[in-house]
């Protein structure tokens, strides 16, 4: 796994072992930050289950102006931090250690750009997207990794299914507030 451009363009990034990880995939990566290319330098970056925290570092990468790490496993935030110094990106990142629904419960930053890859299959993509609008500004996106054949609402809140990706077995999926659908 590695940084794909940006100012950390490729550095290598530490990874996760066990069968509960898997890591977005280089390809999956790629095609997520070319859908929001011109949405990320300047903006604020959630890794709503940050993993290793490659998603948020390569919007770090990519000029994002801040990213928040959020992880509940122990593993995964050091693996976050030791990425963030191993990239030089550490200071425009904020690395929390809680459930998703903990950091939500007491955030107060208004985020441009959520990413949630959460374990499959378990329902915490669903609940997720139903309390992640509150926290993204009208104008940003979500998007949500998850597998084909899991079934997600068209709508949370006040934001809407923009459009949907298909890499294998997986889709991504974008939301944007339904003022602002293109």
């Amino acid at each position: 796994m590695r940084v794909i451009t940006g100012t950390a363009r490729g550095r290598k990034l530490e990874t996760l072992e066990g069968e509960d990880v898997r890591p977005t995939t280089d390809r999956v990566k790629e095609a997520v930050f070319s859908v929001i290319q011109f949405e990320t330098e300047g903006r604020d970056f959630l890794d709503l289950f940050a993993g290793s925290g490659q998603m948020g570092i390569e919007a770090l990468s990519r000029g994002a102006n801040s990213a928040v790490f959020v992880d509940s496993a122990k593993k995964s935030i050091e693996t976050v931090k030791r990425n963030l110094n191993t990239t030089k990106l550490a200071d425009r990142a904020r690395v929390a250690q809680m459930d998703w629904q903990s950091f939500l419960a007491i955030n107060s930053q208004q985020f441009d750009i959520a990413f949630l890859d959460p374990p499959y299959g378990k329902g915490i993509l669903q609940s997720a997207l139903q309390q992640l609008p509150a926290h993204i500004k009208k104008t940003g996106v979500i998007l949500a990794e998850n597998p084909l054949n899991e079934e997600i609402l068209s709508e949370y809140g006040e934001f809407v299914l923009d459009r949907q990706y298909r890499y294998g077995k997986i889709k991504i999926s974008t939301f944007r507030h339904k003022d602002f659908l293109v």
